[in-house]
């Protein structure tokens, strides 16, 4: 099973990342190189990244099964400001030229929101720009996420398809399940869901799962995650999508929540990683796991 997290990208970039996904017990791992917020980037150190390369080798993890995920910054849906919609194609290139850097090979986008625009519209918007950011031809892939369709985001399977085909460029997949089961797409057998996702885009463009539990019920909308096991997708479903054969070449990234006592001021929380990948390895539902996550750091 390939199998990691969302890890944190600082002062010591990807070597420190690969540090935090090996503490979890991890073979794989995403993350975003600057506050996914922010424009706020630093230049790519590339003995830092050697290192990193190096321990990865060392330890068995693939550099095709790590992952970079562009900021939220970034909206290619919505066009009403050009000056903003010329921003997004441009920051987007340069973190494409950053993952090349890197010699990361998958970088995952949020399609878009149309923010007020037809639906139709903002998806002619997020090809136009898609065909402009990638005449560069980078190494690196660009994966449209499923999304919860939160308000007005771009990202049902439909939508993704539609994307993909009128993009002259080479595009991929990133299937979030807390996405998919809030827009609509019942997990619970989940071999009916990927003959659905096979025809209607093609399991070859699979290449990246967000394994998240969610907090709402199917067709919800909302797009909260949960840890897992304790949502409404369910610890047998997501276990079932870990070992299914068809996907066990591809990485599976928790984005779960955060454990603690206080997560609006961020005092004592604490990630839960090393323990959901542990359960999820012994294929055995932990119901005190929470509890356990809080006990161990608590100590620390």
């Amino acid at each position: 099973m390939i199998i990691g997290s969302h890890v944190s990208f600082k002062s010591d970039q990807l070597l420190g990342s690969v540090k935090e996904a090996l503490s979890y017990g991890a073979n794989a791992f995403m993350f975003y190189t600057g506050a996914p917020q922010n424009t706020l980037r630093k230049e790519i150190d590339e003995s830092l990244t050697k290192e990193a390369q190096t321990l990865m080798e060392y330890n068995g993890i693939d550099i095709k099964n790590v992952i970079c995920h562009a900021p939220y910054i970034i909206n290619l849906a919505n066009r009403s400001s050009e000056e903003k919609w010329q921003f997004s194609i441009e920051f987007l290139k340069k973190e494409l030229s950053r993952c090349d850097a890197l010699g990361i090979s998958y970088l995952v986008l949020h399609p878009g929101s149309s923010v007020g625009l037809p639906e139709e519209e903002a998806i002619q918007n997020i090809i136009d720009a898609l065909n402009e950011t990638l005449k560069n031809n980078y190494h690196c892939m660009i994966l449209l996420e499923t999304m919860a369709k939160k308000g007005t985001e771009i990202g049902s399977l439909e939508e993704l398809k539609t994307i993909m085909d009128q993009v002259k460029y080479p595009l991929g997949v990133c299937l979030d399940t807390c996405h998919v089961s809030d827009a609509g797409y019942s997990l619970t057998d989940f071999n009916a869901f990927l003959e659905e996702f096979d025809n209607t885009i093609g399991l070859d463009y699979l290449h990246c799962i967000h394994l998240n539990d969610s907090k709402n019920p199917c067709g919800a909308r909302k797009d909260r995650h949960e840890n897992i096991g304790y949502g409404t997708i369910g610890f047998k479903t997501l276990e079932t999508i870990c070992y299914h054969p068809k996907l066990k070449d591809i990485p599976k990234i928790l984005e779960t929540p955060y454990v603690g006592e206080s997560l609006e001021d961020k005092k004592r929380i604490y990630p839960p990683y090393y323990y959901e990948i542990k359960m999820l390895k012994e294929r055995e539902f932990d119901k005190e796991l929470l509890k356990h996550i809080h006990e161990k750091y608590k100590t620390l």
